[in-house]
């Protein structure tokens, strides 16, 4: 392949490629539908590299306009459903998009707000899904004459080459204004192509799409079970146990999450007849007290553990027959990506020696949406020893690999704590909380102190079986077995719930302005 929207040629015509709650897709179907949705584009004025913008919940209509998008040699923006209009107008003008994809409803939120971007409705639902299942209304069809297709180069921009910018996605800014990573049709085909190879995902897999399609691994989800030519199920969940409900229902044998999903499917019942093969766990580390649970939950299922980042969609992953023996780790590159460990001057480290995480090879990303400062911040040539040269992602994560060259998560640069003139790791402290059973969720932040330097305090969710002076107890007795003395948090704030970014991580800033309030 050298562009992604070939993707919907690689499945069996008559194949099932998108379920959305009855609805029900075929390959040919879906193929059909991005075709018409092109020919809509192009009659709108879209030009080669034009930006389309896309904001909706999940939905057959919107995928078929993403694909559309690709085929009509435009750059798609998929932009994550939650985000507020504030939000997307900054998209929208940051994009300069050309159009806006949208439901009338969210377009009437955006007017005056668009920018140059031009509405591009679609449809008001035919049909309301299951209550439960999503807070908005599933489109059934795309507003376009059925059949039209696009033709000719013309239509493509004559862009047909694998290194055209295929999108351009928003990390969700934790700190400052969101920047927008572009990401090559190369980029996404081969992201495809490794997840596929190193999941081994076949034509009767089906995986549940519950990630936005905004967020690179929610975007794999769909694009890696097309990739193999299975079945992508799509939705917006309202609670955890829809997400097993559907789960059953559409015997899914993928099912994708980050941390904190997962931390709440683990306290529901799971049904017994689930037909998973695989949980694929990205965006933060998996403390292995859940990851154990999970076993127990779905002990035919594979588990993935996994680290990326955007600007090279994804790192590392630890195969899952290696989870019992190192539940800490997340493992050795993925296919088409060559990781390094390197020490400040790039030179490499030794085994065991914490060091920036390097990543180079076809994965690396074009850079950031017209930053020129803080792509070259980010993406500098590799180091001298790497088999790939050329741009690199320097990720600014420490972590260490051992002698059997498998590699361990030690921090992001930005967050570590100074305290007592010591550099202290939040995520060490967070997995001591955990493993402690007196809370499920925990996030370490350092304040000032004059004393200290910083002071370590330590905001968790409870287990829920414990009051809080009981749990407090066991958590602070729990820390003070497994960690030293100036690991130990001064105060620890106990709250119902976490803040999530639009991506269902949790959301450190958020928990640090609002503790610091």
């Amino acid at each position: 392949m050298t562009r992604i929207d070939e993707l919907l040629a690689r499945g069996a015509a008559g194949a099932e490629a998108l379920v959305h709650g009855s609805e029900r897709v075929t390959y040919a179907e879906l193929s059909a539908l991005a075709d018409a949705a092109a020919a809509r584009f192009v009659r709108e004025g879209v030009r080669a590299n034009d930006r389309v913008a896309l904001w909706g919940p999940k939905s057959v209509p919107l995928v078929a306009a993403l694909f559309g998008a690709w085929r009509a040699g435009a750059v798609a923006v998929p932009v994550n459903p939650v985000l507020k209009p504030a939000q997307v107008a900054h998209i929208l003008a940051d994009s300069e998009a050309a159009l806006l994809v949208a439901s009338a409803e969210r377009l009437a939120l955006m007017e005056g707000a668009m920018g140059r971007a031009r509405p591009c409705p679609l449809p008001a639902p035919a049909s309301r899904p299951e209550p439960s299942l999503a807070a908005e209304g599933r489109a059934t069809d795309f507003p376009l004459p059925s059949g039209e297709r696009v033709a000719g180069p013309e239509a493509k921009g004559g862009e047909g080459t694998s290194n055209a910018l295929a999108a351009i996605l928003y990390t969700s800014g934790s700190t400052g204004r969101p920047k927008g990573v572009m990401l090559s049709h190369r980029n996404l085909t081969l992201a495809a192509d490794s997840v596929a190879a190193y999941q081994k995902l076949q034509p009767d897999d089906r995986a549940l799409a519950v990630l936005p399609l905004s967020f690179d691994a929610g975007l794999s989800v769909l694009t890696s079970a097309l990739h193999a030519g299975g079945t992508c199920v799509l939705l917006d969940y309202l609670l955890p146990r829809d997400v097993l409900r559907v789960a059953g229902r559409e015997r899914i044998t993928t099912l994708p999450g980050v941390p904190p999903l997962f931390v709440q499917l683990a306290e529901v019942p799971w049904p017994a007849d689930l037909a998973l093969r695989r949980i694929t766990v990205t965006g933060g580390r998996m403390p292995p007290p859940l990851t154990a649970r999970l076993r127990e939950l779905a002990p035919a299922a594979d588990i993935y553990l996994m680290y990326g980042l955007t600007e090279a969609f994804r790192s590392l992953y630890l195969d899952p027959a290696e989870v019992a023996a190192r539940p800490t780790s997340v493992g050795g590159p993925i296919p088409h990506a060559e990781v390094l460990i390197v020490r400040p001057d790039g030179t490499p480290c030794a085994p065991d020696e914490p060091g920036e995480l390097v990543h180079c090879g076809p994965l690396v990303a074009q850079g950031y949406w017209r930053d020129p400062d803080r792509t070259a911040e980010r993406f500098r040539p590799a180091p001298p020893h790497a088999l790939h040269q050329g741009p690199a992602v320097w990720s600014g994560d420490t972590l260490r690999r051992d002698a059997l060259g498998y590699h361990y998560f030690v921090g992001r640069r930005d967050e570590q704590i100074k305290t007592s003139g010591l550099r202290v790791s939040p995520t060490e402290i967070e997995e001591a909380a955990v493993a402690t059973g007196a809370v499920a969720e925990a996030v370490a932040i350092g304040v000032p102190d004059e004393r200290l330097g910083e002071a370590i305090l330590l905001v968790v969710r409870a287990a829920g079986v414990l009051d809080d002076t009981t749990a407090e107890a066991q958590l602070r007795a729990g820390l003070a077995a497994a960690l030293p003395s100036y690991m130990h948090p001064g105060r620890i704030a106990w709250r119902a719930e976490l803040p999530r970014n639009p991506n269902g991580k949790i959301d450190r800033a958020g928990v640090r302005a609002e503790v610091l309030a």
